[in-house]
């Protein structure tokens, strides 16, 4: 594998430094918040709708996470997950509307997992300035063997890679997972979606996508989290947000424990930044009021993100 970590981090580190000032400028007295994830196209809207929606919702910088090349094979549900279920955009968009707003965004690289020339191609994009792997959407074993290709790609090149977690549909054997954590201790996992969000609590029914009783502490996630320190939590979703409100108490006391490991992410596809259909800012809203303190609002709606993409 190449050195080009380091050519991957002067190129980000050239953007941010040209566009750091400004962007904090434009936010004023507001503290800047990074959203790690947000997609073009999402469920056919504008690239101008998506800025928009950004700026409503006080957004400092974005990453935008493409889909893979549509195809019909069994790990996309014979076509029927392109476009990571949602209409979204590809890396080569997801690249332009970045390098058009360069302040604003950046963006990650992504191609259907099991496809033969996915590490090559998703390489090619890892030295084009790419700063993640994912969204990772497909229908495959969370362990297997072209699952963990990826994975040895981003240790080296030293990105992320986030996954969508979601109980015999997308990156199946999440109680596995614990081997590939323990397998690439160098690669930085960020885990996303239902089923990921649901194992937060120890009595996690798997079948249950959106589950809304009370947590008992202790989950597959929460072990996860706790135990190693390659995993990281995106916040976003309905999933994210359910696992907010659904148990309120049990909400401050995890951000308290993991509070060095969770991410804000948006996943919104709504129009405005800002009311009811704006999940993207009600999940903004329920970290500001249960985090227990400001310090770890802040490290979860800016600080460990920055961290995490060396920004």
């Amino acid at each position: 594998m190449p050195t080009a970590a380091s050519t991957r981090r002067d190129f980000i580190r050239g953007i941010l430094s040209a566009a750091a000032t400004p962007a904090l400028a434009q936010e004023g007295a507001a503290e800047p918040i990074l959203d790690i994830h947000q997609h073009t196209h999402y469920h056919d809207r504008s690239d101008e709708h998506l800025i928009a929606h950004q700026q409503a919702m006080g957004i400092t910088r974005s990453i935008l996470l493409p889909a893979g090349t549509p195809m019909e094979r069994p790990s996309t549900h014979k076509g029927r997950s392109n476009g990571l279920a949602a209409r979204c955009g590809d890396t080569e968009w997801c690249r332009r509307v970045a390098e058009a707003n360069p302040q604003s965004y950046l963006w990650g690289a992504n191609e259907v997992t099991d496809l033969d020339g996915a590490p090559t191609v998703i390489e090619k994009w890892l030295k084009l300035g790419a700063c993640i792997i994912g969204e990772q959407k497909f229908d495959v074993e969370c362990d297997s063997a072209a699952s963990q290709k990826l994975y040895e790609l981003a240790g080296a090149y030293q990105v992320p890679i986030l996954l969508h977690f979601q109980f015999q549909t997308y990156n199946r054997g999440y109680e596995r997972f614990h081997n590939m954590l323990e397998k690439f201790p160098r690669t930085v996992f960020i885990g996303h979606a239902q089923t990921f969000w649901g194992n937060i609590d120890k009595a996690h029914d798997q079948k249950v996508l959106y589950p809304k009783t009370k947590v008992t502490a202790g989950g597959l996630t929460d072990r996860y989290l706790a135990d190693y320190p390659n995993m990281y939590a995106d916040m976003s979703a309905g999933s994210g947000l359910l696992a907010l409100t659904r148990d309120e108490e049990h909400t401050t006391a995890f951000f308290q424990r993991h509070q060095d490991k969770i991410l804000y992410g948006s996943d919104c596809a709504d129009h405005f930044g800002r009311g009811p259909g704006c999940q993207g800012a009600q999940t903004i809203a329920a970290i500001r009021r249960l985090a227990p303190s400001k310090a770890v609002e802040r490290k979860i709606l800016w600080e460990n993100s920055r961290k995490v993409f060396r920004l």
